[in-house]
């Protein structure tokens, strides 16, 4: 009687965006505005800030997007798609044309 072997699973490390896309770490959700207004849990805001855990090589390899890891980045999550990678954190692979504005710091 022949043994059934399953393949071994192993533990993901890393997740590496292909194509044209990004991988964001969203920010956590504001309960409150600057000025101390609270918000409705069902607010639904069109964009998100977050920032970019990783680029795609496509990406990184392209003078025409000025987005690197770390950057603290504006996106629309409408074609977001989320990653269940680590429990807590909020991981979305986003389309590059998704990413509306990467914030910096005046020099």
């Amino acid at each position: 009687m022949a043994r059934e072997t399953r393949p071994k699973r192993t533990k993901l490390e890393t997740v590496e965006p292909l194509g044209k896309r990004v991988l964001i770490r969203k920010d956590e959700d504001k309960k409150s505005t600057k000025g101390g207004i609270a918000l409705p849990d069902n607010i639904e805001i069109p964009t998100i800030t977050g920032r970019v855990v990783t680029v795609s090589n496509q990406i990184a390899n392209n003078e025409d997007f000025p987005i690197r890891q770390y950057d603290k980045v504006l996106f629309s999550p409408k074609n977001s798609i989320p990653v269940d990678f680590e429990p807590g954190n909020h991981l979305f692979v986003v389309p590059i044309e998704d990413v509306v504005a990467v914030f910096r710091s005046r020099r």
